[in-house]
């Protein structure tokens, strides 16, 4: 049975088999317990909901799409002992998975920057649209100490090859909605004043398609790839091991210092990067 309690950050609304959930968490959209919490919520509804056709993320906030995973709940993780490889996906992983196989398609309109584990949920996707002169990613992990923990490692190879996939992991830099068009990280890139619209289009078209035939079609899709499961494994293990490192707690703490996770300090969050030396 759906959970009829209403979401904390996310404004979810439904019209003819596309549902539509709109992000809110100012001021920068950061992954935070309330922000996963809605998430896993809607993805668990969604995906077990058999009148949706079609899902659509996208946020209230201009410049934000999604910044990053909470830098200041990173620094309370636990690091007693060393790092331990797991034999089963972690919370955010298998939130990142149900997305990728729900028989649902799901789309993400990109109005502005995305990044971490932003970044990451919307690779996880199937379509990503954004908008020119507005739309930056910056996978900034790597800058602050540790590396991309929430799939990036995974996926961005698979959409971008993997000389491209270390140019945005190891540089931690922002790049433009142009350059991710030509790369294959966004489907289209258009207009600001259009995107919407399109996006909207879209999701509208896919939905008037019989379901039997767009779930399936999904489905023979991801059999062309395959099981990321181990890999992901390993990428949380890496990730674990580098949050245990000094610098990286140093670099994460001179980050929150320097404006990190503020509209100021996100609006430059690759030049950001290069200071916390």
């Amino acid at each position: 049975m759906a959970d009829d309690r209403p979401y904390s950050v996310v404004t979810v609304t439904r019209e003819a088999g596309v549902v539509v959930a709109e992000i809110d968490n100012p001021p920068v959209n950061l992954i935070d317990r309330s922000l996963f919490r809605d998430l896993r919520r809607l993805v668990d509804e969604v995906g077990t909901d058999t009148d949706a056709r079609v899902l659509v993320l996208r946020s209230a906030n201009p410049d934000f799409f999604i910044a990053h995973y909470d830098v200041s709940a990173i620094l309370q993780f636990p690091v007693d002992g060393p790092a331990q490889r797991s034999t089963t996906l972690n919370g955010f992983h298998a939130l990142c998975e149900q997305l990728r196989t729900m028989p649902v398609p799901t789309i993400c309109e990109i109005g502005g920057r995305v990044g971490g584990g932003g970044g990451e949920l919307a690779a996880s996707c199937d379509m990503r649209f954004g908008a020119l002169g507005r739309t930056i990613l910056c996978q900034m992990e790597v800058p602050l100490g540790i590396l991309p923990g929430g799939t990036g490692t995974q996926r961005l190879p698979a959409l971008v090859g993997r000389g491209r996939a270390m140019e945005i992991v190891l540089s931690g830099d922002d790049i433009d909605a142009e350059t991710l068009a030509a790369w294959g990280w966004l489907n289209r890139v258009l207009p600001p004043g259009q995107l919407r619209a399109h996006v909207n289009a879209l999701a509208a078209r896919i939905a008037s398609f019989p379901p039997e035939a767009v779930s399936r079609a999904k489905a023979a899709v991801l059999a062309a790839s395959p099981d990321p499961t181990p890999g992901l494994i390993e990428e949380a293990y890496l990730f674990d091991e580098t949050v245990r490192t000094d610098a990286a707690r140093q670099r994460m703490e001179n980050f929150l210092a320097r404006g990190g996770q503020t509209p100021d300090g996100e609006g430059r969050v690759g030049a950001l990067g290069a200071e916390l030396g």
